[in-house]
């Protein structure tokens, strides 16, 4: 097995411009399989916990079930795709959480909406990824 050790990769005909073999013959942007944006928000605790982030600034409890989280470098566009869950060890009645704000996407921030499967809110973990291009 070879070890590569460096400090910075940079593409030779532009600078974004890397790419990874994946399965087969394929290949993939290694800038575009990134996640730009990582977060885990305890709402479910008087802490407000940020649980580990990646790329965000600030974080505000936004009332029961809801959070904005504040990017550090803000993405490109509003074109990008959050991926969330919530922390199911607290399951409800009605069953699992589900965690969504794709009607909040801004340049700078993002809104995640914790609901049971009732689809009220409720407070819980948010774990959010977003995947997308950066400013």
């Amino acid at each position: 097995m070879s070890t590569l050790n460096v400090d910075a990769l940079v593409g030779v005909s532009s600078v974004n411009a890397i790419t990874v073999r994946g399965e087969g013959s394929a290949t993939t942007s290694l800038q575009q399989g990134l996640a730009k944006v990582r977060y885990n928000f305890e709402l479910d605790s008087s802490a407000n916990n940020f649980e580990g982030s990646f790329n965000c600034s600030s974080g505000s409890d936004d009332g029961t079930g809801t959070a904005t989280v504040t990017f550090t470098n803000a993405m490109a566009n509003q074109n990008y795709t959050p991926t969330s869950s919530s922390s199911d060890g607290d399951i409800c009645a009605t069953g699992a959480d589900r965690t969504d704000g794709n009607a909040s996407r801004q340049t700078t921030s993002f809104k995640s909406r914790i609901r049971d499967a009732g689809a009220t809110l409720r407070d819980s973990i948010a774990y959010v990824a977003i995947h997308g291009d950066l400013a």
